[in-house]
């Protein structure tokens, strides 16, 4: 797979300088972490579950999480489970597994297990990933991994246990994904104890922790706040808050820290609108770009533009996400532009490795190699996974072209 892989090769070799890589779920975990993108999350009990998975592939989305958790009643669990094994095992049948050179070409037409997004399970109890992974049988190749939710220290270790066991019996890599949005997280008196735990927690399965995700929702819930579709998450200062402090301890350059991906954007049908929008007219006014412009405003979708933006200052990369109409926009804002990779290029040259300052090829600014270092190596990763646009090409073409299927 490989993002914008569902857009016609002529379309992408007209707006990438650098095309994005391909990957596989068989791909390293540095390179799985940084591709995730927007992860799509569906309910497990949803009867048409497999062909959802494909027709959301078919739109550019490479990687989605199958809910058990606070996306189905307490009631639904037993037969979310049931209706889970159902959907692996037709989405196994449809597809082959590659070999070293691919799929067997003489095995049955249609999907290959390549096509498939990455898959994990939101669990609710350590005990259902043993459970499940013995229950999915030969069609657990699907499967990436689990998002452990309300991972702490203490409930983290049980999870992480339970994944170590099930990857032992199934003989298949296995990722977590842990969901940080317990309320002790927030509380301020006990927030240094609980990261500082966790920490203690990922660190000792750090080749098994593809990224941690924030459950803003419970951290607003806590309170009892929603913020509306005018307001991203950092609007919330105390969702900003402890946002600021995961990245503090879990996101570091230094190569102790790991991925965190965005918080969940909850809106994507109109509502009563209180402010202006909060996109510029000006890189909308080619084409029918003012058309595509209003569509966004219209779908409360330029608060979600923004957010993205402000997970990426904030050192978040991916993004949950709840609709499809949200997977287009994260993914385009995601591509590294002309811009920003001939900075890190400039930055990385191996002859600037003794430090010092200098103007950027855009004239625009000054590169201070050593302090601009970390973010020129991320920027990289990001633009082997993304691509690179070319000089013409902004976010407006690359987000109308992920759109465009």
């Amino acid at each position: 797979m490989r993002h914008f892989g569902h857009i016609s090769p002529a379309t992408r070799e007209s707006l990438f300088l650098r095309e994005p890589c391909t990957f596989s779920a068989r791909s390293s975990a540095q390179v799985l972490s940084v591709a995730l993108g927007a992860t799509l999350y569906s309910p497990a009990t949803r009867p048409n579950l497999a062909e959802d998975v494909l027709k959301q592939a078919g739109r550019g989305v490479v990687s989605m999480v199958l809910c058990l958790e606070d996306s189905i009643d307490d009631a639904e669990v037993v037969g979310a489970e049931a209706n889970l094994i159902r959907q692996f095992a037709a989405l196994a049948a449809r597809g082959t597994p590659p070999g070293p050179t691919g799929p067997d070409p003489a095995s049955a037409p249609g999907t290959t297990d390549d096509d498939v997004p990455l898959l994990f399970i939101r669990v609710r109890e350590p005990a259902q990933i043993t459970d499940l992974v013995d229950r999915l049988g030969d069609s657990v190749r699907m499967l990436s991994g689990f998002v452990l939710p309300k991972f702490t220290e203490e409930r983290g270790s049980l999870f992480m246990e339970a994944l170590t066991e099930a990857e032992a019996a199934c003989g298949q890599r296995l990722f977590a994904m842990p969901v940080l949005e317990s309320p002790e997280l927030l509380h301020l008196e006990t927030r240094r104890e609980i990261l500082q735990g966790i920490a203690r927690s990922v660190d000792k399965y750090r080749d098994r922790v593809l990224a941690l995700r924030l459950g803003v929702t419970d951290f607003c819930s806590a309170y009892g706040l929603r913020r509306s579709p005018d307001m991203t998450a950092y609007d919330v200062q105390i969702v900003g808050s402890v946002i600021a402090d995961v990245v503090n301890v879990l996101g570091r350059a230094d190569g102790t820290g790991f991925t965190i991906t965005g918080p969940v954007w909850e809106y994507f049908r109109r509502q009563v609108r209180m402010f202006k929008p909060q996109l510029r007219r000006s890189p909308f006014l080619e084409g029918r770009a003012e058309e595509l412009r209003t569509a966004l405003i219209e779908h409360d979708l330029d608060g979600l533009l923004r957010e993205i933006e402000l997970d990426r200052a904030n050192g978040l990369l991916g993004k949950t996400c709840i609709h499809p109409s949200h997977v287009a926009p994260v993914h385009a804002l995601s591509v590294v532009s002309h811009e920003e990779y001939t900075d890190a290029q400039d930055i990385l040259r191996p002859e600037r490795e003794g430090g010092g300052v200098l103007r950027s090829v855009y004239t625009n600014k000054m590169n201070e190699v050593k302090p601009h270092r970390a973010w020129a190596e991320r920027t990289l990763q990001r633009a082997e996974v993304f691509g690179v646009a070319k000089e013409d090409v902004g976010f407006v073409d690359l987000l109308a072209a992920g759109l465009a299927n």
